[in-house]
Protein backbone atom coordinates (compact mmCIF):
# COMPACT_ATOMS: atom_id res chain seq x y z
CA UNK A 1 0.00 0.00 0.00
CA UNK A 2 2.88 2.23 0.77
CA UNK A 3 5.00 1.23 -2.59
CA UNK A 4 0.98 2.22 -4.63
CA UNK A 5 0.98 5.75 -2.30
CA UNK A 6 4.66 6.40 -3.54
CA UNK A 7 4.76 5.36 -6.74
CA UNK A 8 1.18 6.00 -7.81
CA UNK A 9 1.23 3.38 -10.62
CA UNK A 10 0.04 -0.52 -9.95
CA UNK A 11 2.87 -2.60 -11.30
CA UNK A 12 3.10 -6.30 -12.59
CA UNK A 13 5.05 -8.73 -10.63
CA UNK A 14 7.99 -8.51 -13.10
CA UNK A 15 8.71 -5.18 -11.51
CA UNK A 16 7.53 -5.92 -8.01
CA UNK A 17 8.53 -9.60 -7.77
CA UNK A 18 5.47 -10.30 -4.79
CA UNK A 19 2.10 -11.79 -5.78
CA UNK A 20 -0.85 -13.64 -3.72
CA UNK A 21 -0.49 -16.02 -6.95
CA UNK A 22 2.31 -18.11 -8.12
CA UNK A 23 5.49 -16.25 -8.79
CA UNK A 24 7.24 -17.16 -11.66
CA UNK A 25 7.48 -13.61 -13.56
CA UNK A 26 11.18 -14.02 -14.81
CA UNK A 27 12.64 -14.67 -18.02
CA UNK A 28 11.30 -18.31 -18.74
CA UNK A 29 9.30 -18.45 -16.18
CA UNK A 30 5.27 -19.61 -16.10
CA UNK A 31 4.24 -16.41 -16.47
CA UNK A 32 7.12 -14.99 -18.90
CA UNK A 33 6.20 -17.88 -20.95
CA UNK A 34 2.21 -17.83 -20.39
CA UNK A 35 2.86 -13.81 -21.81
CA UNK A 36 4.52 -15.00 -24.52
CA UNK A 37 2.30 -17.21 -25.72
CA UNK A 38 -0.85 -14.86 -25.79
CA UNK A 39 1.01 -12.24 -27.13
CA UNK A 40 2.83 -13.48 -29.67
CA UNK A 41 6.01 -12.59 -28.07
CA UNK A 42 5.65 -8.86 -27.91
CA UNK A 43 6.95 -8.46 -24.55
CA UNK A 44 9.86 -11.02 -24.62
CA UNK A 45 12.57 -8.07 -24.71
CA UNK A 46 9.92 -5.67 -23.16
CA UNK A 47 11.66 -3.74 -19.85
CA UNK A 48 9.29 -5.09 -17.25
CA UNK A 49 7.78 -1.81 -16.52
CA UNK A 50 6.13 -2.01 -19.80
CA UNK A 51 4.37 -5.65 -19.41
CA UNK A 52 0.66 -5.75 -18.94
CA UNK A 53 -0.84 -5.99 -15.16
CA UNK A 54 -3.67 -8.30 -14.08
CA UNK A 55 -7.32 -8.46 -13.36
CA UNK A 56 -10.85 -9.28 -13.59
CA UNK A 57 -13.73 -8.53 -14.64
CA UNK A 58 -16.54 -7.82 -12.23
CA UNK A 59 -19.93 -8.06 -14.20
CA UNK A 60 -21.66 -9.82 -10.92
CA UNK A 61 -20.65 -6.76 -9.10
CA UNK A 62 -19.31 -8.04 -5.93
CA UNK A 63 -18.54 -6.14 -3.40
CA UNK A 64 -15.22 -8.33 -2.75
CA UNK A 65 -14.15 -7.87 -6.10
CA UNK A 66 -14.24 -10.18 -9.02
CA UNK A 67 -11.19 -12.29 -8.06
CA UNK A 68 -10.76 -12.48 -4.01
CA UNK A 69 -8.29 -15.73 -4.61
CA UNK A 70 -5.98 -12.80 -4.99
CA UNK A 71 -6.73 -10.75 -2.11
CA UNK A 72 -9.19 -8.73 0.32
CA UNK A 73 -8.65 -5.32 -1.28
CA UNK A 74 -8.88 -4.21 -5.23
CA UNK A 75 -8.54 -1.24 -7.46
CA UNK A 76 -11.98 -0.86 -9.18
CA UNK A 77 -10.82 0.79 -12.61
CA UNK A 78 -12.60 3.44 -14.32
CA UNK A 79 -14.67 2.44 -17.55
CA UNK A 80 -11.98 4.35 -20.02
CA UNK A 81 -8.97 1.68 -19.19
CA UNK A 82 -11.58 -1.17 -21.21
CA UNK A 83 -10.35 -0.22 -24.59
CA UNK A 84 -6.35 -0.89 -23.75
CA UNK A 85 -7.45 -4.54 -22.10
CA UNK A 86 -7.58 -8.37 -23.32
CA UNK A 87 -9.13 -11.19 -21.63
CA UNK A 88 -9.14 -14.65 -21.18
CA UNK A 89 -11.02 -17.47 -20.06
CA UNK A 90 -10.13 -19.45 -17.96
CA UNK A 91 -6.84 -17.87 -16.03
CA UNK A 92 -3.87 -17.68 -18.24
CA UNK A 93 -2.51 -20.62 -16.07
CA UNK A 94 -4.58 -23.11 -17.70
CA UNK A 95 -3.20 -22.23 -21.21
CA UNK A 96 -6.87 -20.76 -22.41
CA UNK A 97 -7.57 -20.86 -25.95
CA UNK A 98 -10.67 -18.16 -25.38
CA UNK A 99 -10.17 -14.28 -25.76
CA UNK A 100 -11.41 -10.97 -26.26
CA UNK A 101 -11.49 -7.48 -26.12
CA UNK A 102 -13.74 -4.91 -25.25
CA UNK A 103 -15.46 -4.62 -28.68
CA UNK A 104 -15.94 -8.67 -29.38
CA UNK A 105 -15.84 -11.07 -25.95
CA UNK A 106 -18.26 -13.60 -25.27
CA UNK A 107 -16.36 -14.55 -22.23
CA UNK A 108 -18.76 -13.45 -19.50
CA UNK A 109 -21.23 -15.83 -21.20
CA UNK A 110 -18.91 -18.64 -21.13
CA UNK A 111 -18.15 -18.11 -17.34
CA UNK A 112 -21.87 -18.06 -16.49
CA UNK A 113 -22.58 -21.47 -18.49
CA UNK A 114 -19.56 -23.27 -16.84
CA UNK A 115 -19.54 -25.14 -13.38
CA UNK A 116 -16.98 -24.28 -10.84
CA UNK A 117 -16.31 -26.54 -8.31
CA UNK A 118 -14.56 -23.78 -6.42
CA UNK A 119 -15.73 -20.14 -6.62
CA UNK A 120 -12.19 -18.59 -6.65
CA UNK A 121 -12.19 -19.56 -9.71
CA UNK A 122 -15.21 -18.02 -11.00
CA UNK A 123 -13.97 -14.89 -12.93
CA UNK A 124 -12.30 -13.93 -16.64
CA UNK A 125 -8.84 -12.75 -16.28
CA UNK A 126 -8.13 -8.96 -17.80
CA UNK A 127 -4.55 -8.01 -19.23
CA UNK A 128 -4.42 -4.25 -18.95
CA UNK A 129 -1.80 -3.08 -21.30
CA UNK A 130 -0.49 0.36 -21.11
CA UNK A 131 0.48 2.51 -17.42
CA UNK A 132 -2.26 1.73 -14.82
CA UNK A 133 -1.86 5.07 -12.55
CA UNK A 134 -4.20 5.88 -9.64
CA UNK A 135 -4.72 9.40 -10.04
CA UNK A 136 -6.55 8.28 -13.49
CA UNK A 137 -7.38 4.82 -14.38
CA UNK A 138 -8.85 3.93 -10.63
CA UNK A 139 -12.04 4.69 -10.00
CA UNK A 140 -11.67 3.65 -6.54
CA UNK A 141 -9.40 1.76 -4.24
CA UNK A 142 -11.47 -0.64 -1.95
CA UNK A 143 -10.64 -1.84 1.57
CA UNK A 144 -11.70 -4.90 3.61
CA UNK A 145 -12.73 -2.72 6.94
CA UNK A 146 -10.39 -4.52 9.10
CA UNK A 147 -8.12 -2.13 7.63
CA UNK A 148 -9.66 0.44 9.76
CA UNK A 149 -7.33 2.54 11.86
CA UNK A 150 -4.33 0.47 10.38
CA UNK A 151 -1.05 2.08 8.56
CA UNK A 152 -2.69 -0.09 5.44
CA UNK A 153 -5.72 2.99 5.61
CA UNK A 154 -3.21 5.59 6.28
CA UNK A 155 -1.73 4.46 3.20
CA UNK A 156 -4.18 4.35 1.32
CA UNK A 157 -5.23 7.75 2.26
CA UNK A 158 -2.39 9.34 0.92
CA UNK A 159 -3.21 7.66 -2.78
CA UNK A 160 -4.61 9.30 -5.32
CA UNK A 161 -7.96 8.07 -5.63
CA UNK A 162 -11.25 7.89 -4.17
CA UNK A 163 -10.92 4.89 -1.21
CA UNK A 164 -14.21 2.98 -0.51
CA UNK A 165 -14.82 -0.01 2.12
CA UNK A 166 -16.78 -3.05 1.54
CA UNK A 167 -18.70 -5.26 3.78
CA UNK A 168 -15.36 -8.02 4.90
CA UNK A 169 -14.67 -10.77 4.84
CA UNK A 170 -14.81 -12.31 8.14
CA UNK A 171 -14.80 -16.65 8.82
CA UNK A 172 -15.30 -17.78 12.38
CA UNK A 173 -13.55 -20.97 12.83
CA UNK A 174 -16.68 -23.05 13.44
CA UNK A 175 -17.27 -22.48 9.91
CA UNK A 176 -13.92 -23.27 8.91
CA UNK A 177 -12.95 -26.88 10.88
CA UNK A 178 -16.20 -28.00 8.78
CA UNK A 179 -13.95 -27.56 5.51
CA UNK A 180 -11.11 -29.31 6.33
CA UNK A 181 -11.04 -31.22 3.26
CA UNK A 182 -10.93 -27.90 1.14
CA UNK A 183 -7.13 -27.17 1.05
CA UNK A 184 -5.98 -29.59 3.75
CA UNK A 185 -5.83 -30.03 7.76
CA UNK A 186 -2.65 -28.34 8.18
CA UNK A 187 -4.40 -25.10 7.04
CA UNK A 188 -7.61 -25.10 8.81
CA UNK A 189 -5.34 -25.87 12.18
CA UNK A 190 -3.29 -22.58 10.94
CA UNK A 191 -6.00 -20.92 10.64
CA UNK A 192 -7.53 -22.31 14.09
CA UNK A 193 -4.21 -20.67 15.64
CA UNK A 194 -4.36 -17.74 14.26
CA UNK A 195 -7.76 -16.42 14.81
CA UNK A 196 -8.23 -13.84 16.86
CA UNK A 197 -11.77 -14.51 19.31
CA UNK A 198 -12.41 -17.41 17.38
CA UNK A 199 -12.52 -15.00 14.04
CA UNK A 200 -9.71 -14.81 10.88
CA UNK A 201 -9.89 -11.64 9.04
CA UNK A 202 -7.78 -10.83 6.42
CA UNK A 203 -5.87 -8.15 8.90
CA UNK A 204 -5.39 -11.02 11.12
CA UNK A 205 -3.13 -12.66 7.80
CA UNK A 206 -1.19 -9.78 6.88
CA UNK A 207 0.01 -9.34 10.73
CA UNK A 208 0.76 -13.13 10.65
CA UNK A 209 2.95 -12.63 7.38
CA UNK A 210 4.97 -9.66 8.67
CA UNK A 211 6.11 -12.08 11.47
CA UNK A 212 7.91 -13.90 9.02
CA UNK A 213 7.17 -16.88 11.38
CA UNK A 214 5.09 -18.61 8.53
CA UNK A 215 5.23 -20.18 5.15
CA UNK A 216 2.92 -17.51 2.94
CA UNK A 217 2.56 -20.87 0.87
CA UNK A 218 0.16 -21.89 4.21
CA UNK A 219 -1.30 -17.91 4.64
CA UNK A 220 -2.49 -17.84 0.87
CA UNK A 221 -3.98 -21.55 1.67
CA UNK A 222 -5.61 -20.02 5.37
CA UNK A 223 -6.71 -16.59 3.17
CA UNK A 224 -8.33 -19.32 0.68
CA UNK A 225 -10.19 -20.40 3.37
CA UNK A 226 -11.24 -16.94 4.26
CA UNK A 227 -11.97 -15.84 0.74
CA UNK A 228 -14.12 -18.84 -0.33
CA UNK A 229 -16.22 -19.08 3.34
CA UNK A 230 -15.91 -16.11 4.94
CA UNK A 231 -16.95 -13.68 1.81
CA UNK A 232 -18.85 -10.36 2.27
CA UNK A 233 -20.98 -11.72 -0.78
CA UNK A 234 -21.28 -15.15 -0.79
CA UNK A 235 -21.37 -17.20 -3.95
Amino acid sequence: MDALADDGRYLSQFVTAISNGGLTAHPGGDRWRWESTMFGGAYDDAPAHHRPVYGALDPRHRPGGAAPRFGSCHLRLSPTVLDRCTFCYPDSVFDPTMFGVAASCALVDLLAAAAHDDPLDAYVEAQVHGPVRLDRDVAALVLDPSYRDTPVEAAARRSSCPLEWHRGFQLDVATLRRHHDYRGARYVDLGVRLAVDGTLTPRIIGDAARTGRYDPQDLKRVWHYLARFGAPDPG
